[in-house]
Parts: structure tokens; C-alpha cells; sequence
């Protein structure tokens, strides 16, 4: 494979390890899960840490990898076995620029139900456009390991995502994209607490909730989306202990 022309901006870099943490220290992602982000100055690789936890990733760790999943200097350092789920979402959606997978705890009841994750509050208003479940075995057969370790499975999860900013993975987990990498992080810790606040109210509710509706859903969404370095400034501190 041909390195793309140009290094990564240091500054993208050093915002992936952070996103790394947040997620980490926010309970998003555990000793498993990985964030991404679309290469700066080349569009055909992105950024991901060496195959390993989360909370310890450092700068040192971050990797170059093309559209085909293959790191351009890997130095005989392991590769996430789900770093299809990145190389095909960034093939099929130009729009995206950051991608987070991770077992999120509240969320995996709703990919393995019917009952659809839909927006409770104001901060989750992306949910609005549907958060669409992809069932592994309609791509894999009835006996895989429900990891997405081909850029097959890749595919068929990037085409059930389609252009919703989250999809979730049937005993799994979730993924969750964004334009933006700060972004990606905002979404996937508010999907993690719409999940959990939305099993509480239907328990209150007996069933019965008033969720956002698609225009509610769309202006919270609009309102928060350019804010939302608000909320990374102090997941950062939190998780990095300074700014």
C-alpha cells in the first residue's frame, strides 16, 4: 500500500487519544470498544490505536490505516480484528469523519428487542432519524463470534447504518458516526445515557412515554450539535486530568 502523501495533523491525533479516554472515563467504551477518525489530509486512511485498551491509549499507539483495513506501518503491533467496521463506514459514508464502536452498557437491551431506541431528552435529538439494528446473522449465518472481522460484515453493517448517525449490533454493542470527531464522542455518550434513561421511563411509564418527535428531535439537535466543545472541554479535564 502507498502511505498517503501527508502525517496526520498532530493536533487530530492528540484529540483521538483524548476521545479514547472520555469514552473510557464516561463508560462508554471498557477494556474494549475503539473510536476512529477519518485521516485529515488524505480521505482514503484513517486513524485508530493498535489493537488494546481504550483508557491507555497514548499518541504512540495511533495508527494509519487504508479503506481495506491494512495499517500503512503497523510495526509488527496488532490490529483491532473490528477495524472493518471503520475502513467500510468511511467507504460508504463521505459525510463521516469519526466513527465509535463499543459495548455500551444501557444500549445492548435495545438491539436485542423490539423495543427501538428512540429520543427521550433534548441531548439525544440525533436519535430522531432512527437507530436502525443490524442482525449479524443476515450477513454471517447462525454461528459467528458477532464480531464484524471481515470487511464483508463491514459492508453489510455500513449498509444497515445507512445515513443514521447510530445503528445498533444485536448482542453486540452499537456504532455511532458524526461529522466531526468531538461529535462522534458527543453522540456515543448521549446514546449510552438516552438508553439507559429510556428503560427507567418505561418502567415509570408502564410502556407509555412521550419521546421527542422528528421536529423536536431536529431543532435539539441543531441547537446542540455546534456546542458540543462545550461538553469535550470538560470530558477532557475529567478524563485527562487538565486541559
Amino acid at each position: 500500500m502507498t502511505p498517503p502523501p501527508d502525517a496526520p495533523d498532530p493536533a487530530l491525533i492528540d484529540d483521538l487519544v483524548a476521545a479514547n479516554h472520555i469514552l473510557y472515563n464516561e463508560g462508554v467504551v471498557d477494556g474494549f470498544g475503539h473510536v476512529s477518525a477519518r485521516h485529515d489530509k488524505e480521505p482514503g486512511g484513517f486513524l485508530l490505536a493498535r489493537n488494546m485498551a481504550p483508557g491507555l491509549v497514548t499518541s504512540d499507539d495511533i495508527l494509519v490505516l487504508d479503506l481495506d483495513g491494512n495499517a500503512v506501518a503497523a510495526g509488527g503491533r496488532a490490529l483491532y480484528l473490528e477495524r472493518f467496521i471503520h475502513s467500510e463506514i468511511y467507504k460508504a459514508r463521505p459525510d463521516v469523519a469519526a466513527i465509535v464502536h463499543s459495548h455500551s452498557p444501557s444500549v445492548i437491551p435495545f438491539g436485542a428487542t423490539a423495543v427501538a431506541l428512540r429520543p427521550i431528552y433534548h441531548m439525544s435529538g440525533f436519535l430522531g432519524a432512527g437507530a436502525p439494528v443490524f442482525e449479524i446473522r443476515e450477513a454471517g449465518g447462525e454461528a459467528t463470534d458477532m464480531l464484524i472481522r471481515s470487511p464483508a460484515l463491514g459492508a453489510a453493517l455500513a449498509r444497515r447504518l445507512g445515513g443514521a448517525a447510530v445503528a445498533l449490533m444485536r448482542g453486540h454493542g452499537d456504532v455511532v458516526v458524526a461529522e466531526s470527531l468531538k461529535l462522534a464522542v458527543f453522540r456515543a455518550i448521549y446514546t449510552e445515557i438516552n438508553a439507559r434513561l429510556q428503560a427507567e421511563a418505561l418502567l415509570l411509564g408502564q410502556g407509555r412515554v412521550s419521546f421527542l418527535n422528528e421536529k423536536e428531535a431536529a431543532a435539539a439537535s441543531a441547537t446542540n450539535t455546534p456546542q458540543v466543545g462545550r461538553a469535550w472541554e470538560l470530558w477532557k479535564r475529567n478524563a485527562m486530568g487538565g486541559l
